[in-house]
């Protein structure tokens, strides 16, 4: 009678569990709105996975178009096993949204976290932004307790540079942030980015003076390699 008693809560707190989750998610769907942005990339990303699955416990680059551009990727760090999850135009609400598709599947070791600029330029204040760094941080805790986080910091488009402050207090906040938790890095290259008078370097960035071309790589290449190093075998504190 007792083993049946254990076993009926048992079973009843994983349907519990099942129903609360299952709950949660359609609540999430109901609150995101921008899921049809995004479905062919994500589609996309599910179809080279059903192809050949990418290598579980390494490295995974996520974020904005600065990501999804980034073509030498693999041969800038020709040491590492790099999986590219990059979504162009998504903000770190989106990045949040599909974490459970697009980051959580393969166990990275090591996340390199790039978004939050176009959150602002949409609109959305520096404090919802920093939240939603927060909410991938806690998600990334609850899936992956182990994984390390690399955040690259907001870069200086001269197209932007209306939000320069915003995004300086972006930086701030988060880099504020990652020193309390050994697990995270904040890497600033907005100061490996601007010259001396604290003007953006236009030489950096594509015709558009938004993107960041191959010159506006090897700095952020040069800038990661080292705590990528690190990142992939231990604490960054």
């Amino acid at each position: 009678m007792k083993v049946r008693i254990i076993k009926f809560f048992k079973v009843f707190g994983l349907i519990c569990f099942l129903l609360i989750n299952f709950q949660t998610f359609i609540f999430a769907q109901e609150n995101y709105g921008r899921a049809h942005l995004w479905e062919k990339e994500i589609a996309a990303f599910q179809d080279f996975d059903k192809k050949e699955f990418p290598k579980m416990g390494e490295i995974l680059f996520v974020g904005s178009s600065s990501i999804r551009g980034w073509r030498t990727l693999k041969i800038d760090f020709p040491e590492f096993y790099i999986i590219n999850r990059g979504f162009g135009g998504s903000h770190l609400e989106d990045v949040n949204f599909y974490a459970n598709q697009i980051i959580f599947p393969y166990k990275p070791k090591l996340i390199v976290l790039y978004a939050g600029e176009n959150d602002i330029v949409a609109g959305k204040s520096v404090e919802n932004v920093f939240a939603d760094f927060m909410k991938f941080v806690a998600s990334a805790r609850k899936n992956l307790p182990k994984t390390r986080i690399i955040y690259v910091s907001a870069k200086p488009s001269p197209a932007r540079q209306e939000f320069e402050g915003k995004f300086k207090e972006l930086n701030n906040l988060i880099e504020t942030e990652t020193k309390k938790d050994k697990h995270l890095l904040f890497v600033d290259v907005w100061s490996l980015m601007i010259d001396a008078n604290g003007k953006s370097k236009k030489e950096l960035f594509q015709a558009d003076l938004l993107h960041i071309n191959t010159e506006g790589y090897q700095i952020w290449r040069d800038a990661l390699l080292p705590h990528i190093k690190r990142g992939s075998k231990r604490n960054f504190r």
